[in-house]
């Protein structure tokens, strides 16, 4: 429990940073997950690893889905579907954390 909890602390600085984790894992995951660090708790680190983007349709644009039902096709022209990604990772799954020094 003492190095999880040393790691806790460490990373609770970091909090709002970009860091990269290794996790004890191999295969895609043993890579590591580069992402902005949102939050740590005593048993996870959770990053996002992809910022959806903000809201780009005002009401009655375009993007409405009334103003597409009405087109021949009635896609949605301009609609963002991409809304991030977040990942937990368990403390005791970690490898090592590489952060910038400055």
């Amino acid at each position: 429990m003492y190095f999880a909890d040393n790691l806790k602390d460490d990373l609770i600085d970091h909090i709002g940073e970009t860091i990269t984790v290794f996790t004890k894992s191999g295969g895609e995951s043993g890579r590591g997950f580069t992402g902005v660090l949102l939050s740590v708790n005593g048993c996870l680190v959770r990053l996002t690893t992809r910022i959806g983007p903000a809201p780009g349709c005002a009401l009655g644009n375009a993007c409405d889905f009334c103003y597409n039902s009405k087109r021949s096709r009635g896609d949605f022209r301009g609609f963002q579907r991409d809304i991030g990604s977040v990942i937990d990772i368990p403390i005791d799954s970690i490898a090592a954390v590489v952060f910038n020094a400055v």
